[in-house]
């Protein structure tokens, strides 16, 4: 079999495994090259299993509070957590072999190992044949990335962990340190804490999930709060010593003091390193910490080589990478001669943002602060969910909607949410800012009731002064 193609992929996660199907639909021969897992982490270790994990925690919590909706359950409610990972772990399997077969339905060849650039286009693969020397036209990098260590504190699996090793603890922490509260730590917060654990989460800036709107960080901090965690902000973790009882931690609190606590595991989530390491990127690409610099279509400075997903400029996030890889392989075709395809180059703008706490976190586009900061004059509007009859009727009723237009042109400039099943309804969003929507669009769309979607639309109303259930 020749080793010569017209595309390779390097790495196989929600980037890579997608560009390859694309490049395969539209004719070109394609290879993938893997070395750990087909599916990469968001599959395998990342967005899937932990769904996985935090939907069995909804189900404790709701199990837990079954009197609320007035219902018995006999005797106590308890969490098995060697259960709860094996469920997540089948999940992340299944999704696994799915990826499998794809590859095999597109006829797509897959090379399982250590992949190594020789050039721009041409590649060695150390794995389970020996040493495989590969050739394409194009070469699209979807190495993607790893957790950030600490540098006086590195996961070392038992008591002082990635995301990675929280997905499948050893054992139930009785006492959790939380270092980050963007998404991947206040996930496993909010699903530490439902599952029983004394949580408390250190973030150095001003409020907990910095990106998201102010209004919807101020919520959610008060929210969990409200269930029991410890929410330190404008803190830093200055030292930590690690003993096999657990990790005591110097922490310096926001107004200055600084304390020693005591607890029996820690999370790190703050931030991550890109995978372009050993991978013989240095003299064929621009880099920018590490982050390979491409254009809006994917293409480095060396002709022929691509990048895409968390290995490039954020957001780092699975369905970018998905996203990346599509226009990526478009782009490819089109200058390999095909005329029938026309890729678009990505819009950051338009990418949505889901935190899968309890609350969830939803979002898309500019925060009411940045639009000012950009210069914009905006009319902002929020409609809570005790207006809202599902939201109440599903016991559901914190949370809310919030929408910013640009108040001279009336386009939508963001959306941001909090509360039950806002990761499924910020799509609705997402299409209007797609399809360059205005609030008149929005005001004249017809919402089904009931449904929690109807928020949104009185969230556009209020942005004018027309909400009709507040």
């Amino acid at each position: 079999m020749s080793n010569s193609y017209d595309v390779i992929v390097l790495g196989s996660g929600p980037g890579g495994y997608v560009a390859a199907i694309r490049c395969a639909q539209l004719g070109l021969k394609t290879a993938i090259v893997e070395r750990e897992l087909l599916g990469g982490i968001c599959l395998n270790w990342g967005c899937i299993p932990t769904k996985a994990l935090l939907r069995s925690a909804e189900i404790l919590h709701y199990a837990q509070h079954a009197k609320d909706y007035g219902l018995k359950i006999a005797g106590e409610i308890e969490a098995d957590l060697e259960a709860v990972v094996k469920r997540s772990r089948g999940v992340a399997k299944q999704l696994n072999q799915g990826v499998t077969h794809l590859m095999k339905k597109n006829k797509i060849t897959v090379h399982m190992g250590e992949g190594q650039l020789t050039g721009p286009t041409s590649l060695t693969v150390k794995g389970e044949k020996g040493e495989e020397k590969l050739t394409a036209k194009h070469v699209i990098v979807a190495t993607g990335a790893r957790a950030r260590d600490l540098p006086f504190a590195k996961a070392d699996g038992k008591r002082v962990w990635t995301y990675r090793h929280a997905m499948t603890p050893p054992e139930m922490p009785k006492k959790l340190l939380v270092i980050g509260s963007g998404a991947i730590g206040i996930e496993f917060a909010s699903f530490y804490n439902d599952m029983g654990c004394d949580v408390t989460v250190v973030e150095m800036l001003d409020r907990i999930v910095p990106v998201e709107d102010k209004d919807v960080s101020a919520f959610l901090e008060k929210s969990l709060t409200k269930q029991g965690m410890t929410i330190m902000t404008g803190a830093g973790v200055e030292d930590i010593k690690v003993s096999d009882k657990g990790v005591k931690a110097k922490i310096k609190a926001k107004d200055g003091k600084v304390s020693e606590t005591e607890f029996t595991h820690c999370i790190t989530a703050i931030g991550i390193v890109p995978n372009t390491e050993n991978v013989g990127l240095e003299k064929l690409v621009e880099m920018d910490r590490g982050f390979i610099q491409i254009d809006g279509y994917g293409r480095t400075k060396s002709k022929g080589l691509w990048a895409i997903g968390d290995c490039t400029p954020g957001p780092w996030l699975a369905h970018k990478a998905s996203h990346e890889g599509v226009t990526c392989a478009e782009a490819i075709a089109k200058e390999l001669g095909n005329k029938d395809v026309h890729p678009h180059p990505l819009d950051r703008n338009n990418i949505p943002g889901c935190t899968y706490c309890h609350p969830q976190i939803a979002s898309v586009g500019l925060t009411e602060a940045k639009a000012k900061e950009a210069g914009y004059t905006v009319k902002a509007g929020t409609f809570p969910f005790i207006g809202n009859g599902k939201a109440i009727a599903l016991g559901e009723a914190e949370g809310f909607v919030k929408t910013v237009f640009d108040a001279k042109t009336g386009e939508l400039l963001g959306a941001h949410m909090v509360g039950a099943e806002v990761t499924e309804m910020i799509q609705g969003f997402v299409v209007g800012k797609t399809l360059e929507t205005t609030e008149a669009e929005l005001m004249n769309t017809v919402f089904p009731h009931p449904t929690i979607s109807e928020s949104m639309h009185e969230s556009v109303l209020a942005s004018y002064g027309r909400a009709l259930h507040i």
